[in-house]
């Protein structure tokens, strides 16, 4: 997994095509786990950044909107912070390959905040 910039300084996260992300090998297609697993730390990741923080958040819910076979190639993700209380934050993360107008994925993750 990489982590960059866009061009408006936003946080852009890559999860660069190796042969062993191939979960179906007759699409060939990465594995759905893989991708969940790349979203959720993307997330988390996202949330840390934004809030300046070190201390890891604790992850409450994680639910996939949608997902669709991945190609082999470069996954990119953008989060963004729903929501974001004292002791709670949501984060809505949309990952594609190509075009993001085509996501393969949807998700929403939920975590609890340390004091």
């Amino acid at each position: 997994m990489e982590l960059g910039e866009d061009e408006a300084g936003e946080l852009l996260f890559q999860l660069p095509f190796a042969e062993r992300n191939v979960g179906n090998t007759a699409l060939p297609a990465l594995h759905g786990g893989l991708i969940g697993g790349f979203l959720e730390s993307s997330a988390m990741l996202h949330l840390m950044w934004n809030r300046e923080s070190l201390e890891t958040p604790k992850i409450v819910d994680f639910s996939l909107d949608y997902l669709r076979p991945g190609r082999p190639q470069t996954l990119y993700a953008k989060c963004e912070i729903t929501k974001q209380g004292k002791r709670v934050a949501n984060v809505l993360i949309e990952a594609w390959q190509e075009d993001r107008r085509k996501p393969v994925a949807v998700a929403r993750a939920h975590f609890l905040l340390s004091q």
